[in-house]
This record gives structure tokens, C-alpha cells and sequence, in this order.
């Protein structure tokens, strides 16, 4: 099979990723995830101490916004990097220096037809923040309304294509020159991060999602989502409120208790287990810089350019499985993953078992302090891809997500317990989504789903009944566990045995009381006193054993 081409006008984009492979070829990270095969074995060592993980953040800033969105994503899968790995891409931040005022004015004179002087009644040239796709203004519109303007960036748009056809072309190449690239599905992977930075650099996308987000958390008076101005909003211009506040960390101790902290730790809990299990639609980069605490107490929500959606059947699973993981309970945790997940011709589902097992025990009542519930799923996804088992990206989205919100637990709320605050709310979970079943909307798809069962139905029992005529009734017989088997019939016998024994000796003990000897106990045949004791022992020991250690 011919390999993937190469575009001599990206020779200098192949030039820098080939200078990242050299340079953490034989690091951990590469070992670690499984693709030093993919370097040539002529491939000298790095200098001790030259691959750190913080390193290759600060290389990856170096290469532009693809690549630092491209790190972004990577630090969610647990699967294929060390944990120093994750957590410096975890920490990778986007901001660079500001775009000249007159791009800017440039760019907004394209997008919404009117000079900056006309559309606003006010427009701060000094930007709130500068990041690699955009930056943000503060501005005030004609009717007085204070907005924040997120204008993007002059040819990211460009720089983006070409950086993400640089990345198929390797990638394309690393899975047909490696199998342990293709197992771990890399191309896969890359088009994952296309998908998400094409819907990240449409702004109009990020609108409707703030619209979306905001309908859904209406009930949550402590979380606040700011509302996208239409008329101003456009794929490369997003104008919505403007949100005075503080960062999570930079909060003192006097404003937190000010502001109840322990309370707002709980309803960004609460608000984020509605996002996931009820609407199927969540926030997926709550990271400290994107919640801020306003000046009335409560949380707001920015930068929706990254969120994720949840099918029903994968929330309820993971509904199930989080539940087993708050209760501790190891072995149906395992069986919920299964069931979420797709085994590979490699999966060990004993080992999975026993790993989960010994992740979930003893994590029951664990404060944030002493747990991060986003990092236990993130290890969940490693030790499900260790041994075979292939969860789906959401999943691994989902840890980061939780991961974050650990973060921001911590900040506000060191005593926070997420295990028992979701416990403490799923009942209201169940709840919603009973009732969200019993929609209309749902109510007419079930309705349809009877109809096709009803006309199908006819058909399908004629089939069984003809083949049951014929005889051609295929059986699958499915092996049991002989040595759980032979010990169940070990067990059965040994009792059939004690019983007989039992009666046997009552029945001798009958008989002996009437043989009168000397020797008495209790004024009775002592031998009769001696067999009908041992028969009470042994029955007594033989009740025991049944009721309280027979399953």
C-alpha cells in the first residue's frame, strides 16, 4: 500500500514535527504511549532531562494555536500520556501578544458592515485578554448595554488547515508504518481534533451554545450564562455580555466566606450533573479562567467553544457507573465500563476487574482533598485501554471536564465531598430523566418504535414458528465455570453426607436408650446422651453453616 504523500509547501510544518519526535523520541512519552516504534532505530537519545513534560508545552506554544489546541486536547487522554504529561498540557495557556486595533477594526468592519465608531457606542482598543485564536474587547453598545467582543484572529482560519492536513498526513503515515499507532487509533484521534477546532473557530456555533446553555441552567440562580448579542455576531465575531467578576483563584478567604463558597462549590456540582445526565449537553472546558464569581455571589460560565453531547444511553451508563464508583462498589463499576465501552480482540476482562476494583475500593467518603473524581475516570480510561478496552472519546472529554471542576471544588470549598454531593443529588437526576421519557416528543418516538414492532411482529413469529417445525433451531451453549461448578456438587454432597450421618446417629440413639447400663447422664443411657449430643452439635454447626455463610 503506497504511503501517504508529502506537500513540499508544508516541508517546514513536517520539519517541526519531525524535530519534536527526534527530540522526545526515547522520552517516557513516547515509551509510555506505545509509539517508539514509529521512529527509526537509529534514533539517538535525548539529552537527560530534555523531553520534561514542560518543555514540550512551551514547544508546542512555540508551533501556533493548532498545535496548542492540539496539546489542549491531548491532555484528556489519560490512555496515552504519563501523568506529568497531562498535567503540563493540562496547564498549557493560549495567550499571546495583542493583534494590532486596526485589524481588529479591520476584521469587524468585514463582519458586520459598519465602521467600530457606528456600532458601538464605545470600543476599548486595550483588549481583557489575548489568546491565539482571538482576543477580547470591552465595548459598550448604542443602547448602553456593556458587551465583550471576541474577534478572531486575522488568518488563523488558514494557519488552521493547513497545521490540520499537516497532522492527517502524519498520522495517516504513523498507522500504516506502526501498529501500535493503529491500535490506538491516531488518525482517529486527529480527526477528532479537526472536528472540534473547525466548530471552535465558527463563533456562530459558540452562540447558540451560550443560547442553549442558558435555557438549560435557567433554575440554577447561583450560575450565571452570558447571552450572545445577535445582531453583532457573526463566524468570526461573537458579541455578548460583558461579565465583571474574579477568577476562582484568585479569591481570598474573607471573599469566600462572604459569598458561601461551600454553597456554590455545590450548585456548580449540581448545575454540571444536570448538564451531563439530564441534558445531555455540558460545558467541556471549566477550567478556573472560564468560571468567574460576580460581584452578587454568583458563577459565571464563558468560552462554550468546547463543549460535548451525550446520547441517552451513554448517560444512563455512565449514570450507572458513577454511581457504583461514589458507592464504591468496584465489581459493578467494571461491568457498567464494559458495557460502555468496546472490547478489542486483546481485552482481558479479569484483569480490567481487578484493576477497577482496586481503583474504586476505599474511595467511598473521600473529601476533593483527598480525591479528584475527574482524575479516578481519567484512570479508569488508562487502565480500560491497558487492558483491551476502548471507551469512547466523551469519556475522556468527561474526565477532564471533572477534573477541572476538582480543581474549582478545591479552590472554593476544600471540605467538598463530589462523592457524596452526587450522591446527594441523584436522586433528583433519576427524577429528570423519568420524566424527560415521558415527553411527547419521546412519547411519539416509542409510539413509532410499537408501530414498527407491531407490523414486523407477524413476520418474525411465523420465521421462529417454521424453523421450530423443521427443526432448525440453532442452540448456543455457553461454558460454565467447571471449578465453581465441581465445588457447588463438592457442597452438595458433603451436606447429603453430614444429614445421613445425623439422622444416623439420632436413629442409634433411639435405640441405645433402650439398653440399660451403669453408665447414665442425666439420669439417662449414657451412650444414648452421647450420640444424641453429638447429633445436636453437629446439626447446630450444619444450621449455621446455611443461614449464615451459604449465597
Amino acid at each position: 500500500m503506497a504511503l501517504p504523500s508529502l506537500q513540499p509547501r508544508r516541508l517546514g510544518r513536517y520539519r517541526d514535527l519531525a524535530l519534536i519526535l527526534f527530540k522526545y523520541g526515547r522520552s517516557d512519552l513516547f515509551s509510555r504511549a506505545g509509539l517508539e516504534e514509529i521512529l527509526a532505530e537509529d534514533l539517538p537519545p535525548s539529552e537527560p532531562g530534555a523531553a520534561a513534560p514542560e518543555e514540550l508545552a512551551r514547544d508546542l506554544e512555540r508551533l501556533g494555536p493548532t498545535f496548542v489546541k492540539l496539546g489542549q486536547v491531548l491532555s484528556t487522554r489519560a490512555d496515552l500520556l504519563p501523568d506529568p504529561y497531562l498535567s503540563a498540557l493540562a496547564r498549557l495557556q493560549d495567550s499571546v501578544g495583542p493583534i494590532p486595533f486596526a485589524d481588529v477594526e479591520k476584521t469587524l468592519h468585514e463582519e458586520l458592515g459598519a465602521r467600530t465608531s457606528k456600532a458601538f457606542r464605545e470600543f476599548d482598543p486595550a483588549p481583557l485578554a489575548a489568546a491565539s485564536l482571538a482576543q477580547v474587547h470591552r465595548a459598550v453598545l448604542r443602547d448602553g448595554r456593556a458587551v465583550a467582543v471576541k474577534v478572531q484572529r486575522p488568518g488563523v482560519r488558514l494557519q488552521a488547515a493547513d497545521d490540520l492536513e499537516v497532522l492527517e498526513s502524519v498520522a495517516a503515515l504513523a498507522e500504516r508504518v506502526s501498529a501500535t499507532a493503529a491500535r490506538y487509533e491516531v488518525g482517529r484521534l486527529v480527526r477528532e481534533f479537526r472536528a472540534t477546532l473547525l466548530r471552535e473557530l465558527d463563533y456562530r456555533i459558540e452562540a447558540e451554545n451560550l443560547r442553549i446553555l442558558g435555557r438549560n441552567l435557567e433554575a440554577f440562580k447561583r450560575m450565571f450564562v452570558p447571552q450572545p448579542v445577535a445582531d453583532y455576531s457573526t463566524s468570526r465575531v461573537l458579541t455578548m455580555d460583558y461579565v465583571a467578576g474574579t477568577k476562582v483563584t484568585a479569591l481570598s478567604p474573607l471573599v469566600l466566606s462572604e459569598i458561601a463558597a461551600g454553597e456554590l462549590a455545590d450548585a456548580l456540582f449540581a448545575a454540571y450533573l444536570q448538564q451531563i445526565f439530564v441534558d445531555g449537553f455540558f460545558h467541556a472546558d471549566p477550567h478556573p479562567g472560564n468560571l468567574l464569581v460576580t460581584r452578587d455571589g454568583r458563577l459565571a460560565m464563558l468560552d462554550l467553544g468546547m463543549v460535548a453531547h451525550l446520547t441517552p444511553r451513554f448517560q444512563d451508563l455512565l449514570l450507572q457507573l458513577l454511581t457504583a464508583i461514589a458507592e464504591g462498589r468496584g465489581d459493578e463499576a467494571a461491568k457498567h465500563a464494559v458495557r460502555l465501552g468496546e472490547a478489542r480482540d486483546d481485552f482481558r476482562p479479569e484483569e480490567f476487574e481487578r484493576r477497577m476494583r482496586e481503583l474504586v475500593g476505599g474511595q467511598r467518603d473521600a473529601s476533593v482533598s483527598q480525591l479528584a473524581t475527574g482524575r479516578l475516570v481519567l484512570q479508569m480510561t488508562r487502565v480500560a485501554a491497558e487492558t483491551g478496552l476502548r471507551l469512547p472519546a466523551e469519556s475522556m472529554l468527561l474526565g477532564k471536564t471533572l477534573l477541572s471542576l476538582d480543581e474549582i471544588s478545591r479552590r472554593l470549598d476544600p471540605d467538598f465531598r463530589p462523592q457524596a454531593a452526587f450522591r446527594s443529588h441523584v436522586e433528583t437526576i433519576v427524577q429528570h430523566r423519568v420524566v424527560g421519557a415521558l415527553k411527547p416528543e419521546n412519547a411519539w418516538t416509542a409510539l413509532l418504535e410499537m408501530k414498527d414492532l407491531t407490523q414486523q411482529l407477524p413476520r418474525r413469529a411465523n420465521q421462529i414458528l417454521e424453523r421450530l417445525a423443521e427443526g432448525d433451531v440453532p442452540v448456543r451453549v455457553e461454558g460454565l465455570d467447571q471449578a465453581g461448578f465441581m465445588s457447588a456438587c463438592q457442597k452438595i454432597a458433603n451436606r447429603i453426607t453430614v444429614g445421613l450421618l445425623l439422622a444416623a446417629l439420632i436413629v442409634g440413639a433411639a435405640l441405645a436408650l433402650r439398653v440399660d447400663t451403669d453408665f447414665r447422664v442425666l439420669g439417662y443411657p449414657g451412650l444414648a446422651m452421647i450420640l444424641f449430643m453429638l447429633a445436636a452439635c453437629g446439626a447446630l454447626g450444619l444450621i449455621y453453616t446455611i443461614v449464615f455463610r451459604d449465597e
